[in-house]
């Protein structure tokens, strides 16, 4: 990234104001991969707020994700509580992933990319969700344990307006360029403190996850 020294000067400021403005976030983890890819295709449009709502209506509503496979569109829109097309954008996203895993492993679960390396686990991932790269790095982030920073549209958007990131500088630049300033320790308290910040208030943050069908569970 151009004036790569500048900019580093800038988040490392903007990263420690981050942390006096707002309390150290809970570090969010997944058990099974596919929860954390959910979620991230759910909160990648709506705020976080928005998003704690959608999923525990979602826990209540859904069996498991099996569950959630087979559902409609529209049944799956009108459970997000947003706006109905951006919902039922969100509920194709879903669908088309969801089905995806399914056709490949036979069950609604991706917990085989936790024994696989970084790079090939994420190779997986974008063959399953394309170039959706939030919804990526969030899931390399909170279930793979990989050095990422997820950024929201928003985010991207704040940062570039305000001079901290080259304004020519694409998502992957960006995220690439940010991971190179934050730690893998940091990074999901810096991911969570920017774009609480971006989205202007305190997030109380729930267990983001539609549980995983249960091996035992006959899929539909």
């Amino acid at each position: 990234m151009k004036n790569s020294k500048e900019y580093s000067a800038k988040i490392r400021k903007l990263y420690l104001s981050l942390k006096k403005e707002y309390s150290k976030p809970r570090r969010i983890s997944y058990d099974e991969p596919l929860d954390a890819v959910v979620y991230g295709i759910i909160s990648r449009n709506i705020t976080e707020q928005a998003a704690q709502v959608a999923i525990k209506r979602f826990n209540d509503y859904f069996v498991d994700l099996n569950d959630l496979r087979v559902s409609r569109v529209e049944e799956i829109a009108e459970i997000l509580g947003v706006d109905i097309q951006l919902g039922k954008n969100i509920a194709v996203n879903l669908l088309t992933v969801l089905k995806a895993v399914f056709e490949k492993f036979n069950t609604t679960s991706i917990e085989t990319l936790k024994k696989m390396p970084k790079r090939p686990a994420r190779s997986m991932l974008e063959k399953f969700i394309g170039d959706n790269r939030f919804v990526i790095d969030y899931c390399m982030l909170t279930a793979l344990k990989a050095h990422a920073i997820p950024l929201t549209n928003q985010m991207i958007e704040f940062l570039k307006s305000n001079q901290l990131v080259d304004a020519e500088a694409n998502h992957e630049e960006i995220e690439g360029f940010l991971a190179r300033q934050v730690s893998a320790e940091n990074a999901y308290e810096f991911y969570m403190l920017l774009r609480r910040f971006c989205e202007g208030g305190k997030i109380e943050q729930a267990r983001p996850k539609v549980r995983a069908a249960r091996k035992t569970k006959k899929v539909k």
